[in-house]
């Protein structure tokens, strides 16, 4: 995204499903109901729609949905890869998008039904298109396997322990026990239920992994001439990226000299280059958090810390409201839901528009972030 992209376009509307397990609609009802409802957050109509983004994780395509939320003409239409990773890019592209002139009201979307059903890795017979079939052969079963490895190699390298990976675990609950609308709200967390509890994958623990859930998001971006007639406060797309780093494989780059130094890196390069501000500058911060140490390589990438001391970022209290940076709000993927990220866009603009259930005062700009480890994106919001 060039610098002149900078400020030109708003997200002007949120909507979304309940978050839970099992339910009963579809994943293309669910995606309408959130669309519909970014849509009346925002004051335009259905009709006026003429742009989509979405993941190619997602099962709802964008002549489905046109139809059936009774879209106009279609313009603009795009599909990011890398599941988690993809999640800011859908915002950046339409942003883009309405920038150009190629749309005027673009909606993003992901619509999920993780908690029901099957897990994808349990199909065995197939053979992967993807990196994983040289690494599942041999135990990289699951996205926590492979993250699992990544955080042993990352608590031997810079001293990392259980209690930060806790840290993390701990904000994210605290602020779901904050919003009715999460998963785990008035489901409290302690250290004891967090070390006693069993391993998903060593050494991470069930409370180290996300949410399984059913549920569906949407928001709503137009230009910032636009914005300033619709119903709610705007919030701008400040600055968006998204990131590959050379050589890059797979989900984790085990064949990187320095796996950790991972795509939010080459992500961070380039948002904060077309960028006003700096980390400094960043009053709260939705990170992407699929598992937790996902946290910490985040905060050194997007250059919050230094290498290797993300870890002690955590400490006392600075991912918590009132600490040096408040991430995930609403409670993130690891205690509100997880619907690869969306929530964290959604969550941002809340903070921005001051409606918050877990409110930073007087927040006037935040970092999103999409799935480290993968090819991924990010936005800088600003009220």
């Amino acid at each position: 995204m060039s610098g002149a992209l900078k400020d030109a376009t708003a997200i002007v509307g949120i909507g979304q499903t309940p978050f839970a397990k099992n339910l009963v609609e579809s994943e293309r009802t669910l995606a309408c109901r959130a669309i519909i409802a970014a849509l009346d957050d925002a004051g335009i109509a259905p009709a006026e729609v003429d742009g989509f983004a979405s993941y190619t994780m997602e099962e709802t395509d964008e002549v489905e949905v046109a139809k059936s939320i009774g879209a106009g003409d279609v313009t603009f239409f795009s599909k990011v890869g890398y599941g988690g990773g993809g999640s800011c890019a859908t915002v950046a592209h339409l942003a883009a998008a309405v920038a150009t002139g190629q749309a005027t009201v673009g909606v993003a979307w992901r619509s999920r039904k993780r908690g029901s059903g099957k897990r994808p890795w349990t199909n065995t017979a197939v053979q992967l298109p993807t990196p994983g079939q040289w690494t599942r052969p041999f135990g990289l079963l699951r996205p926590a396997d492979e993250i699992g490895l990544l955080a042993r190699r990352y608590m031997h390298e810079f001293g990392a322990t259980r209690d930060h990976l806790f840290n993390v675990a701990l904000a994210c609950r605290n602020r779901a026990n904050q919003n009715p609308a999460a998963m785990m709200y008035e489901r409290p967390l302690t250290r004891e239920m967090y070390m006693t509890s069993r391993w998903i994958s060593e050494p991470l623990c069930l409370f180290d992994n996300c949410l399984e859930t059913d549920g569906a998001l949407a928001c709503v971006v137009v230009s910032a001439e636009r914005a300033r007639d619709c119903r709610r406060k705007p919030v701008y797309v400040h600055s968006a990226a998204q990131g590959l780093p050379a050589q890059h494989h797979g989900m984790v780059n085990y064949w990187n000299d320095d796996p950790l130094t991972g795509p939010s890196w080459a992500t961070a390069r380039h948002l904060w280059k077309n960028s006003d501000l700096t980390p400094e500058d960043v009053d709260v911060a939705q990170i992407y958090d699929a598992f937790t140490p996902l946290i910490p390589l985040s905060l050194e990438g997007y250059g919050f810390c230094g290498r290797g001391e993300g870890a002690a970022f955590t400490e006392g209290g600075a991912l918590e409201i009132g600490g040096r940076l408040p991430i995930n709000t609403g409670g993130g993927g690891l205690s509100e839901a997880y619907v690869h990220g969306f929530n964290l866009i959604n969550e941002g603009v809340k903070q921005l528009r001051g409606d918050s259930t877990a409110q930073v005062p007087d927040a006037a700009t935040c970092l999103v972030t999409a799935g480290e480890g993968v090819p991924t994106s990010a936005l800088l919001l600003r009220s």
